[in-house]
């Protein structure tokens, strides 16, 4: 299945910003963090076509799936 991935901040690093990608039915974010060498404990934000998910949350055709790091502030 196709499903759109976006990284934010410093996940863009060596990673492109918004790619297409190829995955078995029945794929989660943690498929996509564990084929781009992101670590989990970087990948704190996870929205599933805008909405919150979980790094085990199945994905299905076309989803878009936005990763962030954590934030930090003051």
């Amino acid at each position: 299945m196709k499903i759109t991935v976006r990284l934010f901040a410093t996940l863009r690093i060596n990673n492109e910003k918004e790619m297409l990608m190829d995955l078995p039915e029945g794929a989660t974010p943690k498929d996509i963090i564990e084929r781009l060498n992101i670590l989990e404990k970087d990948a704190a934000i996870i929205l599933i076509n805008g909405r919150g998910g979980k790094i085990d949350t199945v994905i299905a055709q076309n989803d878009t799936v936005s990763i962030f790091p954590p934030v930090g502030g003051g």
